[in-house]
């Protein structure tokens, strides 16, 4: 090991150095003035601002049981989604019409679907919440 001039720190002086205890972490701005907070936020809402993703195995229900959802039900559903947020529903059934949605709703992600002749038993399991709309 070569060390030069024998000038050897404290730990005192290493812990100020590199970790900084006597200052605050500044916040770093990007290019738009914007932090990395700010970004995550906004790019956050832009992700579930109201568009619902479906599951592969949510897509394979819809198509084995030949559903399709309208405009308006689709939009039902993200109002039912985003209702069961606010409340802090973390898994939630949500019903439009006569069809049954099991959505996770911190992913924005429709898990499964099935319609009223699918649900025999009436018996959700896994689920904290419910949404009719």
């Amino acid at each position: 090991m070569d060390v030069q001039n024998k000038a050897y720190l404290s730990i005192e002086q290493l812990t100020d150095r590199y970790l900084g205890s006597a200052k605050k972490a500044e916040t770093l701005k990007t290019f738009e003035g914007l932090s990395f907070q700010q970004i995550l936020d906004r790019k956050t809402t832009q992700e579930t601002g109201g568009n619902l993703r479906f599951s592969k195995h949510a897509l394979g229900r819809l198509s084995d049981r030949n559903i399709e959802l309208s405009e308006g039900q689709l939009e039902r559903l993200n109002d039912g989604a985003r209702k069961a947020g606010q409340k802090g529903i973390r898994e939630s059934l949500v019903i439009v019409d006569q069809l049954a949605f099991i959505v996770n709703v911190p992913n924005q992600t429709v898990v499964t679907a099935m319609d009223s002749t699918e649900t025999t038993e009436n018996i959700f399991t896994n689920i904290n919440g419910a949404v009719i709309i």
